[in-house]
């Protein structure tokens, strides 16, 4: 039998799966790719250079003068044409933690349509606006008639959410609830059991997952923190949503509780070198925001993932490197849009070559 935490065996089921993820990575934009572009006077320009990458003729189709939201579209279809194809080649476990991957998707498509049905939007637009990548079978039974009630009972219930939506909140907390609590109180759920699944996985995917896990419970904890600053939520409401893992968990998250300003919580995590560090970054960079700071970081672990043979982390962080190159093309449009050009190169790299 294959197991991830076993290098004996890993190929036996999962070898040459990953060896096509590895193909994948290798079509991630280099450097000289991203200095082309930057180089780019309108979006068509743009669109000549990717049709020499691994996008391919992914633009072909799309009449000038193409936009910026097109790029984005065209770009994340042909992420999840990448994710479809790995999740058809594979078996359990590895098909299972690529769903999981999903869950984190399909939780901002749920938010979005929670959202949608209290301000009684079309639900044709509503599917329209969700993630490719976190769409479900129940969310064809949307009508245009559709109340709170009948989406939790009816859709969210028989997602692979359930489990989470049922254990954390009711049909009366997404009438009164704000959305954004919402949105966190699921993410602690699928963090927590997510991180579970990895661990019990063992070997290198345990390894590799959970620094990668930690960090994002304890990127979720600061950011809950500084966003909960100037609204209603009180420290009881904040403290129910900071995940029970990272390693801000338990002591910095203590001290996150007692937090009423940005000043405070810098102080809260001055203990804790790397966030210590991520802080500082911004200090003397007035283009740079502390989420700059958590996505550099984020993808100087997620290269790091490859650098392991024998595991899963690397199709998590396969993904979320995609993510950031899709971030990184949108940047770069944007600035030839609106003629930015001296704030380009702000992008953050991923892969030299």
């Amino acid at each position: 039998m294959s197991t991830p935490g076993s290098l004996l065996s890993f190929n036996i089921n999962d070898g040459y799966i990953e060896g096509i993820l590895r193909g994948f990575r290798l079509g991630l934009l280099s450097n000289v790719d991203y200095s082309n572009l930057t180089q780019c006077d309108a979006l068509d320009d743009m669109k000549i250079h990717l049709a020499t990458t691994g996008y391919g003729d992914f633009l072909e189709n799309e009449p000038s003068p193409l936009h910026t939201t097109t790029i984005a579209e065209k770009c994340t279809l042909k992420m999840v044409e990448e994710f479809n194809y790995l999740r058809a080649n594979v078996v359990n476990p590895l098909a299972q933690f690529l769903d999981y991957i999903r869950y984190g998707y399909m939780i901002d498509n749920v938010v979005l349509l929670i959202t949608g049905t209290l301000h009684e939007r079309d639900p044709e637009e509503l599917k329209e606006k969700c993630h490719p990548l976190g769409l479900f079978d129940s969310m064809r039974t949307i009508s245009a008639e559709a109340t709170v009630d009948g989406l939790y009972n009816n859709v969210l219930i028989d997602t692979p959410l359930g489990p989470y939506i049922q254990s954390c909140l009711s049909k009366e907390d997404l009438n009164e609830m704000n959305i954004e609590i919402i949105r966190n109180t699921l993410f602690k759920a699928y963090l927590e059991d997510f991180y579970a699944f990895c661990m019990k996985l063992g070997g290198t995917t345990a390894e590799v997952m959970h620094d990668i896990l930690m960090f994002e419970a304890d990127r979720r904890a600061i950011n809950i923190t500084l966003n909960s600053f100037g609204t209603d939520l009180t420290r009881d409401d904040r403290a129910k949503l900071y995940p029970a893992l990272g390693i801000l968990h338990p002591e910095g998250i203590e001290k996150l509780k007692k937090c009423d300003d940005a000043d405070q919580v810098k102080a809260a995590i001055d203990f804790y070198p790397k966030y210590r560090d991520l802080f500082n970054d911004t200090q003397f960079n007035e283009d740079k925001t502390l989420e700059d700071s958590f996505f550099e970081h984020e993808v100087d672990m997620h290269k790091h993932s490859f650098y392991r043979q024998g595991g899963y982390g690397a199709f998590y962080s396969y993904f979320k490197l995609k993510e950031q190159e899709i971030r990184n093309i949108v940047w770069i449009a944007e600035c030839i849009m609106q003629d930015q050009k001296s704030k380009m190169n702000q992008y953050i790299p991923l892969f030299p070559n």
